[in-house]
């Protein structure tokens, strides 16, 4: 799934599965939340392998670009053509990467960036302007939330020069649109 979104085979760095496997208690505690309210089955140890292994997939910071392009082209890569995830369920999740996905500073980036969006613990930001581009962003330094701070501040201030929020809907699209449709233009 993840050389779909990337466009190039992708692997699970073992050491950080392990270090995240061994100090994931609050993982296991939301799993067993979950399983007590029939929102997983009763497979967590292998349920959880899994997001660990996810969570340790080393990526640079053009494939996480490259998978924020291709949740904003409907789950169709950009660069192979290929798809990622079915269309149908494009707005599922870019519902929840806008509702929780930048953890506890998701109100505050939806009402400052206005963009669906994920961050990582290593330091990425994956962004979506839907059906228009996708933003990756690669900064080690988090803040006290588990944000790139460098990150949050690169996507803030693209958001606000180019009108990129959500919400924003006539002076953004004109910027935007303006500058990409510059020949050999980069945003």
């Amino acid at each position: 799934m993840f050389r779909r979104y990337c466009g190039r085979e992708v692997f699970v760095d073992m050491s950080v599965f392990t270090s995240e496997r061994a100090t994931g208690h609050r993982n296991r505690a939301i799993a067993h939340l979950m399983l007590n309210f029939g929102m997983i089955d009763d497979q967590i140890d292998e349920t959880l392998d899994l997001y660990f292994k996810q969570c340790s997939i080393m990526v640079n910071c053009s494939d996480i670009a490259v998978m924020a392009a291709t949740l904003a082209n409907c789950g169709l890569n950009p660069l192979t053509g290929e798809r990622a995830i079915s269309a149908q369920y494009i707005k599922d999740v870019l519902s929840v990467m806008y509702t929780c996905g930048m953890y506890n500073y998701s109100g505050e980036w939806a009402y400052r960036i206005g963009l669906p969006a994920k961050s990582g613990v290593g330091g990425g930001i994956v962004a979506v302007v839907p059906g228009k581009m996708g933003i990756g962003v690669f900064s080690p330094l988090l803040d006290s939330r588990g944000n790139s701070i460098r990150g949050v501040k690169v996507c803030e201030d693209l958001s606000l020069h180019y009108g990129l929020h959500s919400f924003e809907l006539q002076v953004g699209n004109s910027k935007l649109t303006e500058a990409l449709s510059r020949p050999n233009s980069k945003p």
